[in-house]
């Protein structure tokens, strides 16, 4: 099998060979799918559109073979009520009064206004319009991303959003977006802050992009942090844009308060003109989470996801957060006009002056390769799916959800070192989603170090993943593909049983002792 291969394909080679070994008990802890859902805004959107089913019925009323029509926004709110006091036990249906009090109360949306955006953009019967986001849907997720990833600071609050299909659709939209603009070309330089997801490894080899990446690495030495070494890379003008996934994919560490300080004090002195690109999906997972996106607003456009942390990754649902004063839209205006010429042509069929068109909105039209753009947009279903996740964390004051979300993790984190029979490492940011196995540091860590210093010679460390899956069955994905240099293993801790990651464990374990054997019969012979 070739070592070139992407994690994710080696995941799918790994699997055939535990699956050809070990059918009945294959243990696949590569993919971060998780398998813990969020029921509350489920069932609040089942019975908002059991409710949204009766307006539209109302519409057409006299006919009949199930026909109805776009719902009658006037007196929503009373026949809401109604609604409510017929199913009063009804799971979800309090929830979504409590949601339309607290749009009012907090958000000065009145009532009529929220339910009849819901109730049609529920029904699916309309475009989304506008085709960026909904806007009692953006405002809800704006106070979202206020809360969870700005952590209350509201001096940054002056943002749009894009609702998008998932993060990795937000990705490419950004690419799309960077370079349909000119604000990166063909063989330009990026950083990446390493180890990172691989498809941001990836994006940079397009034949159509050929970046030149440069790796602001992150090492184990410093508690999975940024170096000053690496940091001082990122002062090099070249560099146009810095992609970071804070917490960290596979390592679950989130920068902490010295590194973003350090980003941000570079950034303001100098780098004013540096792009960044924060994907903070697991950033719901940390207490000690702060985003880029809050210390540098200016330079940054964030990623988040709603699917790992509500068990959502078939709804596909994510957003594109950009500050109203933005370095993308100072880099537009400063482009040579006759690029901007061109450029302005690709967005003429919008508006008469496309040249004021901000990048958000380029984003919304390169999402539907402009011409399209009027059918632009994540669907009105998936934006109140969206829109009731965010209400959930919002209106669950003693973090329920999410302290139930982090223990569970925390538990199986434990449980797979403790069956390796070694400490699990205490770092602090470390959202535990994932897990970075460190062969040498847990060879070290069983057996001691003259068996670590053995394990580092050994010629087929590469292999021992497809070793590992054909003589246990568990799957794990290669650190390599991360960029991780030394020789681990990553381990989603968000899919299996606590049962499972104990026989992972043990499996690991196994396999070391049977390594540290062939050790012993080496040094006595």
């Amino acid at each position: 099998m070739s070592d070139d291969l992407s994690p994710f394909e080696i995941k799918d080679r790994l699997i055939e060979l535990a699956r050809s070994k070990h059918e009945s008990m294959m243990l696949n802890a590569g993919r971060g799918n998780p398998d813990f859902i969020a029921t509350l805004p489920r069932y609040a959107f089942l019975k908002l559109y059991e409710f949204s089913l009766s307006e539209a019925e109302r519409s057409f009323s006299h006919l009949h073979g199930g026909f109805g029509g776009r719902p009658d926004h006037s007196g929503v709110v009373n026949r809401f009520d109604q609604f409510v006091r017929a199913n009063p036990e009804e799971q979800g249906v309090h929830f979504l009064q409590a949601a339309a009090s607290y749009a009012n109360s907090h958000l000065g949306i009145q009532a009529e206004v929220f339910l009849s955006e819901l109730v049609e953009a529920t029904l699916g019967c309309s475009y989304p319009s506008p085709p960026r986001m909904l806007p009692c849907a953006e405002a809800i997720v704006r106070e979202f991303i206020i809360q969870e990833i700005n952590k209350g600071n509201r001096s940054q609050s002056d943002f749009e959003l894009f609702a998008t299909e998932g993060g990795t659709a937000a990705m490419t939209y950004l690419f799309r977006s960077l370079f349909s603009n000119g604000l990166l070309n063909k063989g330009d330089t990026i950083a990446l802050a390493t180890p990172i997801f691989s498809p941001y490894l990836e994006i940079p080899e397009l034949p159509e992009y050929q970046f030149n990446v440069v790796e602001i690495e992150s090492s184990p030495d410093n508690d999975w942090q940024l170096t000053e070494e690496a940091l001082h890379k990122l002062e090099n003008p070249a560099i146009k844009l810095l992609c970071v996934v804070n917490p960290a994919n596979p390592t679950s560490v989130c920068m902490n308060h010295l590194t973003l300080s350090a980003l941000a004090d570079l950034v303001e002195h100098k780098r004013p003109d540096l792009m960044i690109l924060t994907d903070d999906v697991y950033g719901t997972f940390t207490e000690a989470f702060r985003s880029l996106f809050t210390v540098c607003p200016r330079n940054t456009v964030c990623v988040y996801s709603f699917s790992k942390y509500y068990g959502a990754t078939g709804w596909r649902l994510g957003t594109i957060c950009l500050n109203g004063d933005n370095v993308f839209d100072q880099k537009l205006k400063a482009l040579p006009e006759e690029e901007k010429e061109v450029i302005n042509r690709r967005y003429s069929s919008l508006t008469k002056e496309p040249e004021a068109l901000g990048f958000i909105d380029r984003l919304v039209a390169d999402s539907r390769d402009v011409a399209l753009n009027h059918t632009a947009g994540l669907s009105t279903p998936q934006q109140v799916q969206m829109t009731l996740f965010a209400l959930s964390s919002l209106l669950d004051k003693a973090d329920t959800y999410k302290q139930s979300a982090r223990q569970l993790i925390h538990d199986r984190f434990e449980m797979l070192y403790r069956s390796m029979g070694i400490k699990a490492p205490e770092l602090a940011g470390n959202a535990e989603y994932y897990t970075v196995l460190d062969l040498y540091e847990i060879a070290f860590e069983v057996h001691g170090s003259p068996f670590e210093d053995w394990v580092r010679k050994l010629d087929d460390k590469p292999r021992l993943l497809y070793r590992l899956a054909e003589e246990t069955g568990v799957v794990l994905l290669p650190g390599k593909g991360f960029e991780i240099e030394h020789p681990s293993a990553r381990v989603s801790l968000a899919n299996l049983t606590m049962y499972q990651y104990k026989l992972i464990g043990q499996s690991v374990k196994r396999f070391l002792d049977e390594f540290y054997q062939q050790y012993l019969d080496e040094d006595s012979a």
